[in-house]
């Protein structure tokens, strides 16, 4: 019993191929933090010899030096648990693809109202009291008034200011074109 108890208590080894996969996947996070801007590197929680050496790793011109920068972060990457730093790029991804489901929200809506017009606006003052319906009835007319005449779209883009302003208060509603 002794000597399968002993069998069991061993950790399997991890194979050649399992380590060069995750090698590769620290290389990828280092070329990640190095091709990172200044403002999200900040927010990376990174040992402060890490954070030297991507910021020096950014400074290198040369190809062949700036490579062998990158696998030195990835060195430093590979000593400490690199979970904190991937769930602060997971957060990154998150706040983008935020922004751009309330960029396409406002824009659906625009085009909604632009291609309506009255029904439209009723349907987002039933889902939505805080609109402005005088400014945004306005607004619409002078949009396609300006389309009309090959204007420049500007009554178009104040419309999605507001319906920006609206989602940021609160999300807006997918747009119900019918019924």
């Amino acid at each position: 019993m002794k000597g399968k108890e002993k069998i069991l208590d061993e950790p399997t080894p991890v194979s050649k191929s399992q380590r060069r996969r995750d090698a590769l996947e620290v290389k990828s996070l280092a070329q990640e933090l190095i091709n990172l801007g200044q403002a999200k590197l900040g927010r990376v929680p990174l040992d402060d010899s890490v954070r030297a050496a991507v910021m020096e790793a950014r400074a290198i011109r040369s190809n062949v030096a700036r490579k062998r920068q990158m696998q030195f972060v990835a060195k430093l990457l590979r000593r400490d648990d690199p979970e904190p730093i991937l769930l602060a790029l997971e957060k990154f991804d998150g706040e983008a693809r935020e922004i751009t489901g309330r960029q396409h929200r406002c824009e659906a809506w625009r085009l909604f109202l632009l291609e309506a017009g009255d029904p439209a606006v009723s349907k987002l003052v039933e889902k939505r009291d805080d609109t402005d319906t005088q400014a945004v009835r306005q607004l619409i007319r002078n949009a396609n008034r300006e389309a009309a005449r090959n204007k420049p779209p500007a009554s178009s883009r104040a419309l999605f200011k507001i319906l920006r302003e609206m989602d940021q208060k609160a999300p807006l509603p997918a747009v119900d074109s019918s019924s």
